[in-house]
């Protein structure tokens, strides 16, 4: 029967026939017998085997083997006396399924780059790093998943190609067909690759109450920092008869919910990344879950920020977005932990977000954190027809092409809200990585499409 590496080392239960699948990170020979670590990427820890010379295939086979050669191996589990293991396995047959040529075989044993291993993402999940955050990655997945659900969300996947720009910046993916005609589009219109599931998704909450979806989402924008992409996951509830407090503590209990999840059945990819990427991180992490967040105005971000004269790059003044370097001040220095800006001016968010009594400001609110800057943005949606409609005239909007979405407020209108949470600005911060080509498994920026 086929055990994962990690099953058995969590287990230990030795004197037990087990056969195994996975590929060489190492070969060491001795006087009598090889030692085989062996990886399946099931966890960080590799399982030793203790090859035989009286193997059948020990000379034929087992002798040659190298980095990346991949075996099934079947044994007995046994005590080890080796220290930093517990068990290893005797065994009694190796087969080779593929070599990999160690003159070529890129993954040799040493550290490797992150810059070079970006070059082979074919390969680089077999590293330490990147196998450790593809699995703090999938974690990540599925607590969120498992934090809507508990709550009664129903998930909707709302379209990747879509007519609408959510965010209004014009960053779009346009999309041609095979044969389109500019006056025969294909879908009947111009079509683009979603940038948001926000505004269908508010189609759902106005009638099923909470609703996330949690899909891929595109940004046409020229920009190759260590912060953005053009295809990048989001998070994205909304809730009916919701406030922007409302809004605030579910986005705060889902920070903390998967944050603390992944603490929990994580500890051995942390505990690596703690050690060669961030110092202190598991500390970070667990003073998110265990700390309230700090709570503040943009007017009164921008009063604490414009007293730091000659800090920042860039100049920081009323109506202006705040900058990451702004951002990071924020939660780095001066709190020392996430901070909550809320009511940002009306003229620098989108014709969605519902307009405050003082006609100046909107109900939104950012969540920001250490080493990121902004994690989380939403607000609570424009729910008065007459506002909304007076908003996206002024931002210069087709109200005939989205008559559908302003249907929401003429029949059954209600108070609502919802966020995005950048899936892979989460991953970043949960994993310490400084650039965020390094926690998704297939990068796109300008330039550079692997795969």
């Amino acid at each position: 029967m086929f055990k994962r590496i990690q099953t058995l080392l969590t287990q230990k239960e030795t004197h037990k026939k087990v056969t195994i699948r996975g590929w060489i990170r190492t070969r060491r020979d001795t006087g009598s017998f090889s030692f085989l670590e062996v990886n399946d990427g099931s966890c960080l820890a590799n399982l030793q085997v203790i090859a035989d010379k009286d193997l059948p295939n020990y000379e034929e086979d087992v002798s040659k083997l190298s980095a990346g050669c991949s075996v099934v191996v079947a044994g007995t589990l046994q005590e080890s006396p080796a220290k930093g293991q517990d068990v290893e396995l005797q065994a009694e047959s190796v087969e080779v399924v593929g070599w990999a040529d160690p003159e070529s075989y890129p993954l040799q044993k040493k550290r490797h780059s992150l810059e070079f291993l970006r070059s082979i993402s074919h390969l680089r999940p077999r590293t330490n790093a990147l196998g450790a955050v593809t699995r703090v990655r999938s974690r990540l997945s599925f607590a969120v998943h498992s934090f809507f659900q508990k709550r009664d969300f129903a998930q909707v996947h709302t379209p990747i190609i879509t007519t609408s720009d959510c965010e209004g910046a014009g960053e779009v993916f346009q999309i041609r067909a095979s044969g389109e005609t500019k006056e025969k589009p294909f879908f009947g219109q111009q079509a683009g690759l979603t940038v948001s599931g926000q505004l269908q998704a508010e189609v759902y909450a106005l009638s099923l109450g909470q609703v996330y979806t949690f899909g891929p989402t595109f940004r046409a924008e020229n920009s190759n920092t260590s912060r953005h992409l053009a295809e990048f996951w989001m998070v994205e509830p909304e809730m009916a008869f919701c406030d922007l407090d409302c809004n605030i503590e579910l986005a705060t209990d889902l920070l903390k919910f998967v944050l603390q999840d992944v603490l929990a059945n994580c500890v051995e990819d942390l505990a690596l990344f703690d050690t060669f990427v961030e110092k202190g991180l598991v500390k970070k992490l667990q003073d998110v879950v265990n700390k309230e967040f700090v709570h503040i105005t943009y007017t009164e971000a921008v009063d604490q920020l414009s007293m730091l004269k000659g800090t920042f790059e860039y100049p920081v003044e009323w109506g202006v977005d705040l900058q990451s370097e702004h951002e990071r001040y924020l939660s780095e220095i001066l709190y020392k932990c996430p901070v909550i800006v809320t009511d940002y001016p009306a003229s620098i968010k989108p014709f969605y977000m519902r307009l405050n009594d003082d006609e100046k400001t909107v109900a939104a609110m950012d969540i920001l954190v250490p080493g990121i800057g902004e994690i989380v943005g939403g607000s609570q949606r424009e729910e008065r027809l007459d506002v909304l409609t007076r908003r996206m005239n002024e931002a210069g909007i087709d109200l005939e092409e989205y008559g559908w979405y302003l249907d929401l407020r003429r029949y059954g209108t209600v108070p609502h809200a919802g966020f995005g949470l950048g899936f892979e600005r989460l991953v970043q911060f949960t994993t310490g990585m400084k650039n965020i080509r390094e926690v998704i498994p297939f990068p796109r920026t300008p330039g550079f499409a692997p795969c």
